[in-house]
């Protein structure tokens, strides 16, 4: 278990992304996977209304009744979840009706982490923590949080919040894997100092680390060949490079590449915990053994090197050598 940012509540290292219920994964399959997931010590349930319309929050709801204090329970909300012009978003208007509409299909009483899905473009930001704020003083929210958003977003986010006296944000949800490293420029460098919980989802790369891709080889389906998002996402020929060179490590290192990928990202002193999820229990059992290893910094700085290592927040890239003013 692992502290949520400054809530004072522990989670488990690895978390359990519900995405795949109600749709690759039916009710069954998605019992299944809840109960392999609590059976790995996992506490800390992902779900938002988007996924599978709506599905994913009513399985997730039946699934939880009778634990459902004993469960760290998120959602979030930003993307279409109808045709109306107002049904996205993170106005107050969508924002009230989505909390309320996912409160009713999770069967439940409060969200305990509410994350807003994406950055809004178009609402004031303040309007939008404002509304949040008024959710948790309603009791229907306990935790703000966020997911998808840039280092400045939050931390103009926090400033906002701490101006008006708003409940802070206390987690972010980044992408990040040895594929995707832009989360360590400034992402994971900001929760650290700001004592925010950092969960990035896609440790796998949507399935690219697991051993079933690499240089001019794929399987016949995939969420990378199926997904129109998922396949422009890792189209880079570098990323399958990668995927090459980490799988033929995690042979010679004698762990599932799923597994070692996704504690790869659990080893980053700044995450709190990593969601992974599947289509059944056979796909998710590897990500799960995650939970109880361990990476020493010497395996994780060989991993990391199997990758281009992502530039610095500045361009000064000569402060990490010897070729710089001097150091404090």
């Amino acid at each position: 278990m692992r502290w949520l940012g400054k809530t004072g509540v522990k989670v488990s290292r690895v978390a359990l992304g519900t995405m795949s219920f109600g749709g690759d994964a039916d009710e069954a399959t998605a019992g299944a996977i809840w109960r392999a997931a609590l059976d790995a010590g996992v506490n800390l349930i992902d779900t938002a209304d988007v996924y599978n319309e709506g599905r994913s929050e009513e399985i997730t709801g039946r699934l939880m009744a009778g634990m459902r204090d004993s469960l760290v329970l998120c959602t979030k909300a930003y993307f279409p979840t109808g045709k109306g012009p107002n049904d996205r978003g993170a106005s107050r208007y969508h924002l009230v009706r989505a909390v309320e509409a996912s409160l009713r299909r999770l069967a439940t009483d409060r969200i305990d982490v509410f994350y807003l899905h994406r950055f809004d473009d178009v609402a004031d930001l303040g309007g939008t923590l404002r509304a949040v704020d008024d959710l948790v003083r309603a009791g229907k929210i306990l935790y703000p949080a966020v997911s998808n958003y840039a280092a400045w977003q939050v931390a103009h986010a926090l400033g906002l919040q701490a101006l008006y006296g708003l409940s802070p944000l206390v987690a972010i949800q980044p992408m990040y894997n040895l594929v995707k490293r832009t989360a360590e420029i400034e992402i994971l460098p900001m929760c650290a100092s700001l004592g925010i919980g950092a969960i990035p989802y896609s440790p796998t790369g949507g399935g690219l680390l697991t051993g079933k891709y690499g240089v001019g080889r794929a399987p016949e389906t995939g969420r990378l060949l199926d997904n129109k998002m998922y396949a422009t996402r890792y189209a880079s020929s570098a990323a399958y490079e990668v995927a090459e060179k980490f799988c033929a490590f995690a042979r010679d290192y004698g762990e599932s590449p799923a597994a070692l990928a996704v504690a790869w990202v659990a080893s980053h002193p700044a995450v709190t915990s990593v969601l992974v999820g599947g289509r059944n229990v056979e796909q998710l059992a590897p990500t799960l053994a995650a939970n109880s290893m361990e990476l020493d910094s010497e395996t994780r700085a060989r991993i990391s090197a199997l990758s281009p290592e992502p530039p610095p927040p500045t361009d000064r890239n000569e402060e990490a050598t010897a070729n710089n003013y001097g150091t404090r």
